[in-house]
């Protein structure tokens, strides 16, 4: 057991405060909002999936909650560390701003059995398909479970929507926005002219 790490968020509601439930989308990262080239932690190393920002914006403009749950055990393999994990989020989090779009917060697991490092070398109850990322986004947030969902990559991803009660969906590839589209009917109202700057590099 061990708790799951946050980065970059906007406001969460105050304690005291009951505002109404709102839908949450959870998205997996790597795979979903960038393509997963394998243990990504620097920004000119990342690659934005097709539609990526349109998809997060269709979900703001339709009042979600929207959350990035990801597995980084690179950090627990010595590839990089927490600090790298946040300053990546952080530019992710702008870049995407810059296109209208906003992530409410990043949860994110830097754990695994196998790990180099010992202090994240541990069996936890937040990598995925484990659901504490998804469970400590219910409790710190305002979001209802049954208006809630998760779209991910892996059998593992999906594995975890369903231990937190919640549906996900695969997604293969492609063009997020349109596959956003076509799992919520959506009207559309999120195209934009000017795509998200390329970032390439690293092999």
């Amino acid at each position: 057991m061990s708790a799951a790490r946050k980065t970059v968020s906007s406001q969460i509601p105050h304690p005291g405060a009951r505002p109404a439930l709102r839908p949450a989308v959870f998205l997996d990262r790597d795979g979903v909002i960038n393509v997963d080239t394998g243990f990504v932690f620097r920004p000119e190393d990342l690659v934005w999936m097709p539609g990526a920002a349109e998809a997060v914006r269709y979900f703001n403009c339709r009042g979600f909650l929207v959350f990035v749950v990801t597995n980084q055990s690179g950090v627990a393999r010595g590839f990089y560390t927490e600090a790298d994990v946040a300053a990546l989020h952080a530019w992710m989090a702008a870049e995407l701003a810059a296109r209208g779009a906003r992530i409410d917060a990043f949860y994110y697991c830097p754990h695994h059995p196998e790990g180099s490092e010992p202090a994240y070398r541990l069996v936890c109850d937040c990598r995925k398909p484990a659901p504490g990322l998804i469970r400590r986004a219910f409790a710190e947030w305002p979001a209802d479970p049954a208006r809630s969902f998760l779209i991910g990559d892996r059998p593992s991803d999906l594995a975890a929507a369903a231990a937190a009660g919640i549906p996900g969906y695969q997604f293969t590839g492609g063009n997020l926005y349109e596959f956003v589209r076509n799992i919520s009917g959506g009207d559309g109202g999120a195209d934009s002219s000017r795509p998200l700057p390329k970032q390439h590099g690293g092999t």
